[in-house]
């Protein structure tokens, strides 16, 4: 043996000797050394956890690791490599069979990264009041922006959340909606540089749209601020060179602090402009998509009419948008139409579009402001005039605009104004490259205040330089994308830049599994044979086994879950039932009696229970409420006076009981070494497999009244508690994470799976929620629920499937895995049955046929 190949320490990867690192054999079968061993976090006192199974152990003494019995055989073979024998090293033992965690078979419908970068943009439900848009959040009034229909992510069988359904349709958006989205949310939560606010996204289920829920000022700065009437402000010249210019300075810097962040407007009008209660000028982002988003209607229906813009067409008029108070530049205007695919004969014109398209917008403002509506005759003129001559190389449309909107400002003001006349004429100059900066025209308005010269005013040279830091927000995808929303799939993966939601995929599951639960496509398979309510579930040997207070246990097949057998001979309700299989399979089923059977699973399977016992009864003994078999050849039972019993399955003698409850122990569960117990009481205790030793106890320190404990779940280091009063209680590491409110009454049933965890109870719905988060937190994301007509009392999980049992005696299981079949699965019928000789017809038509047939299955009830 090389020396490499020597047996080590699983832990600090050092080979294994007689002095440093001594071969320590811990009571389940695993060796690690004693340095290691006494090096492991001891959660609880004397007692480790295997860090090769993770089982919980107890020290034999006080003496600590040091007791445990040295591998003999380890030190042996590594003593004789080390003098150049040879030989082989024996294989560790395996302590426990336990199978690894199967993640339910609902892929994540979106990657972790996507929903905490975005779910912190979800409002709640109830955060806006529709009737009034008013914001709950300190009754603030709100401007609503439609960003798309939510119809589009469908309810079945299956129903989303609220957050599910917002966040189904976030993931379908494509890259650059959603990173336009981004940006705007960005900017408009911080309010930066004279911008209303963005509170977030706002589903409303009413009307089943998305909304992009802003700050709404009622303020408007023609009415409110300058008095404007249809021949502009008042010829006051101290009003021009007052209000007039700190507006106007005010509208320059909230289009420049969206220009620094890469948010360029592409249309402007007066009503995108609001006054704050102080009087200062606010751009509304929600007003700009709106406009943006009439534009490009407008410009669609011009395209599905089949124009044509040239000097040669007639009747058509783009001043139209002009006379609406929406001012786009020209370039901009025909940048538009060729994405629309309406013909536009440019000639040597080009559509250079950047942030000088927004100095025409703010120019044509600004000059509204000042001149009125003879203002918006001559621009809508001038624009209709360069448009139907856009193919020629000529500027005298151009200029004629530009003297004849100098005119009217000198015919009302003079030539007092000749700085602010030629520079905001300039802003019409229907070649970008020779409008002003958007800072040349703020400091135009500065110097009708004050004529001291302002030179640390920064500039904004040119556009950026990478194509994909712009975003022109009234022409960009949010504005584009209602019209073809029609056009996208359900759950719109295919739009979602190549990221595709992880599916489970294998023989008889559907590849679109998540479309598949939003196009009703889940049904439930029912179970019908018991007589009053289900009280307990549990897997083994191929059978469901299904307890009811009809003093029965059923037995159902995993195939096709037809009924097979029936337990019968209990004399009180059957309260719960478990499966083991150690020497010989066996079901075990507990009743309020008191009574314990086990009942053999081996064929041919008999009516008559292999072996049976009861507990002692006295005077305050209300019955078996729970039990559980966690596979150490012990059943552990909680009743109704307080206590733990630990059964031997072998012979049915007592082993111990365990006391500390002040209540009913109404629920058990087992993982790891450690008993759970949850009680009536408000409390859980954790006790050692071991030697049944108590090792914790939680809940009994919390403030509030006691909640009684209904269900427990554990995974790993998550324990989770359900309650009467509908809330669910979160343990990390024993470390209490949060309490949150999943049901409206008694939770009675949950189960954990991987990070799925279902719930059920009194509401007669079970929810489903995803679990994710870190050593700090617990993050409990709501995915869906499944409404029933019946009281939910217990659920199961089990290698990717959910079992669920209802007051009303049945059992349920959806029938996502058991109705469909994959593609996959049916080319590869296909690929068999070519090989045999009894099939004649063409394969395409019976591939064909057998969907017909499934969808007709899938459609029957």
């Amino acid at each position: 043996m090389e020396l490499q190949d020597l047996p080590e320490c699983p832990v600090c990867l050092q080979s294994y000797d007689s002095s440093t690192t001594v071969p320590r054999v811990i009571t389940c079968g695993h060796t690690t050394c004693e340095s290691c061993l006494k090096n492991l976090p001891q959660r609880y006192p004397q007692t480790i956890r295997c860090p090769a199974c993770t089982q919980l152990v107890k020290f034999p003494s006080p003496a600590g690791p040091s007791s445990f019995p040295k591998n003999i055989d380890l030190l042996r073979l590594t003593e004789s490599s080390s003098a150049g024998a040879n030989g082989t090293p024996k294989p560790q033992q395996q302590c426990c069979d336990r199978p690894k965690d199967c993640d339910f078979v609902l892929p994540p419908l979106w990657s972790d990264e996507f929903y905490a970068r975005w779910s912190r943009w979800v409002l709640p439900e109830d955060a806006v009041l529709v009737d009034e848009e008013v914001f709950r959040d300190g009754e603030r009034k709100v401007s609503l922006f439609d960003v798309g229909s939510l119809s589009v992510v469908k309810d079945g069988v299956f129903k989303l959340s609220y957050v599910a359904k917002v966040m189904s349709f976030l993931w379908g958006m494509t890259v650059g909606e959603r990173e336009e989205l981004g940006l705007v949310l960005e900017v408009g939560s911080r309010k930066k540089g004279r911008v209303c606010e963005a509170y977030g996204l706002w589903g409303d289920l009413g009307s089943g749209h998305l909304f992009l829920v802003c700050e709404r000022l009622e303020g408007n700065i023609g009415d409110n601020l300058l008095g404007c009437s249809e021949d502009g402000v008042s010829e006051d010249k101290g009003l021009v060179s007052s209000g007039f210019a700190i507006m106007g300075m005010e509208i320059c810097e909230a289009v420049i602090s969206l220009h620094l962040e890469g948010l360029l407007m592409g249309c402007l009008g007066p009503s995108c402009f609001r006054l704050e209660n102080f009087g200062h000028v606010s751009l509304s982002l929600s007003e700009v998509l709106g406009m943006g988003r009439m534009v490009c209607k407008n410009v669609t229906e011009i395209g599905s009419g089949g124009k044509k813009i040239g000097p040669e067409e007639e009747g058509f008029s783009v001043g139209t948008f002009i006379e609406k108070e929406m001012f786009i530049s020209p370039e901009m205007l025909l940048k538009l139409f060729k994405k629309e695919g309406i013909e536009v004969e440019c000639g040597s014109f080009r559509c250079s579009v950047g942030r000088s398209s927004d100095v025409w917008s703010i120019g044509c403002i600004l000059l509204y402001f000042l001149v009125g509506k003879s203002f918006i005759r001559e621009l809508a003129e001038g624009v209709d005039h360069f448009m139907s001559n856009v193919s020629k190389e000529d500027d005298s449309g151009c200029r004629g605009l530009m003297d004849k909107v100098s005119s009217l400002l000198i015919s009302k003001f003079g030539r007092d104004f000749e700085s602010l006349n030629r520079v905001l004429c300039k802003c019409l100059n229907f070649d970008p490259g020779s409008r002003p900066l958007l800072t040349d025209v703020w400091k135009c308005m500065r110097e009708l205040i004050v004529s001291t010269p302002y030179p640390t005013m920064p500039r904004l040279k040119g556009a950026p330089n990478e194509e994909n830091t712009r975003h022109y927000l009234a022409f960009g995808e949010l504005c584009m994308m209602q019209r073809s929303e029609t056009t996208k799939k359900d759950c719109g993966a295919e739009n979602n830049g190549g990221e595709i939601p992880n599916v489970v995929q294998g023989v008889g599951v559907d590849k679109d599994f998540p479309a598949g639960l939003m196009e009703k496509k889940v049904k439930f398979k029912s179970l019908q044979g018991h007589l009053d309510c289900v009280t307990g579930l549990a897997i083994g040997g191929g059978f469901l086994f299904s307890s009811s207070f009809d003093k029965s246990v059923h037995l159902w097949s995993l195939q096709d879950f037809s009924h097979v057998h029936t337990f019968k001979g209990h004399e009180h309700k059957v309260m719960a039932v478990a499966y083991v299989d150690e020497e010989q399979p066996l079901c075990i089923s507990v009743d309020s009696g008191g009574g314990i059977f086990l009942w053999s699973v081996n064929t041919p399977l008999v009516g008559e229970p292999l072996k049976k016992w009861y507990e002692q009864k006295d005077w305050r003994y209300s019955g078996i409420h729970t039990m559980v078999a966690p596979g150490n050849g012990y059943l552990y039972t909680g009743s109704g006076d307080r206590l733990i019993k630990a059964w031997s399955i072998r012979d049915g003698t007592m082993l111990c009981t365990m006391e500390g409850h002040k209540s009913v122990v109404s629920t058990l569960a087992a993982r790891d070494g450690i008993l759970y117990s949850g009680s009536w009481d408000g409390t859980i205790r954790l006790w050692s497999l071991c030697d049944h030793s108590l090792l914790t106890v939680l809940g009994q320190d919390m403030p509030g009244t006691i909640v009684s404990v209904q269900s427990l779940a554990v995974n790993q280091n998550i324990l989770i508690a359900a309650c009467e009063n509908g809330h669910i209680k979160v343990w990390r590491n024993d470390v209490f994470m949060r309490s949150t409110q999943l049901h409206n009454g008694a939770i009675f049933a949950i189960s954990m799976e991987g990070k799925w965890l279902f719930s059920g109870g009194w509401d007669k719905i079970v929810n489903v929620q995803e679990l994710s988060g870190d050593e700090f937190h617990v993050d409990i994301r709501p995915v869906g629920s499944f409404p029933e007509s019946s009281v939910v009392t217990t659920v199961l999980c089990w290698q990717g499937k959910l079992f669920v049992g209802y007051g009303d005696r049945t059992v349920k299981v959806p029938s996502f895995l058991v109705t469909f079949f994959s593609h996959t699965l049916l080319d590869a019928v296909i690929d068999v049955s070519k090989s045999l000789t009894i099939f004649t017809c063409d394969f395409s038509v019976l591939k064909s046929v057998l969907m017909i047939h499934m969808n007709a299955y899938c459609r029957s009830p």
